[in-house]
């Protein structure tokens, strides 16, 4: 059990990530609804992402199959890499650190995969709607509608929202990439320097 709490914690990630999709996209009536949680600043607002994190793509027909099975093949090495981790018996900091990771890219990896068929949500141009999918998006900081600089590549002289509408899985993702460089330190302190003082 103690070997397995992190990846339950994994699981738990993914099928509330997947739970809160699934009820915006079965009672929001049409992308872009929004609802208001906290005033004006804190909203779920409904939108999908084809993409990458702000929606950033790969050109092509197969640009999006190809990061798909990148983010798959990614999300297997994440697992080996906490199995390691568990065996070596780190921090648990860092272990459940790595296992919030592994559950929000499982969590956006689904949608990417599946969505697609099961949602039907794949852009109509898409060779297939396998691995097509688009990820579910709805939590919205409204905070600034902030003005990007005109020096700014790509995106200058555009205005942005100061933070990006965002899902569970990525919340889960970035908490567990903070706690890592909050506590590097402490999860990653070198040894080496005992070993050589007990020999």
């Amino acid at each position: 059990m103690k070997t397995y709490k992190y990846f339950l914690a994994t699981l738990f990630v993914i099928l509330l990530d997947q739970a809160v999709k699934l009820y915006v996209f079965y009672t929001f009536p049409f992308e872009g609804y929004e609802i208001k949680i906290f005033g004006d600043w804190f909203k779920l607002n409904y939108i999908t992402n084809a993409g990458m994190a702000f929606g950033i793509s790969i050109a092509g027909d197969y640009g999006k199959l190809l990061l798909t099975v990148f983010r798959i093949i990614a999300c297997g090495g994440i697992a080996w890499y906490l199995h390691q981790l568990i065996l070596k018996k780190l921090p648990d900091g860092l272990l459940w650190s790595i296992a919030l990771i592994l559950g929000g890219a499982i969590g956006n990896v689904v949608d990417s995969t599946f969505y697609g068929v099961l949602l039907n949500n794949a852009p109509y141009d898409a060779p297939t709607p396998w691995f097509h999918g688009k990820v579910i998006d709805m939590f919205f900081i409204d905070l600034c509608n902030c003005l990007i600089p005109d020096w700014v590549p790509l995106i200058g002289g555009a205005y942005y929202p100061l933070w990006p509408v965002f899902n569970v899985a990525d919340a889960s993702i970035f908490i567990g990439v903070i706690w890592i460089i909050i506590y590097q330190r402490k999860f990653f302190k070198d040894d080496s320097n005992k070993e050589i003082a007990a020999q």
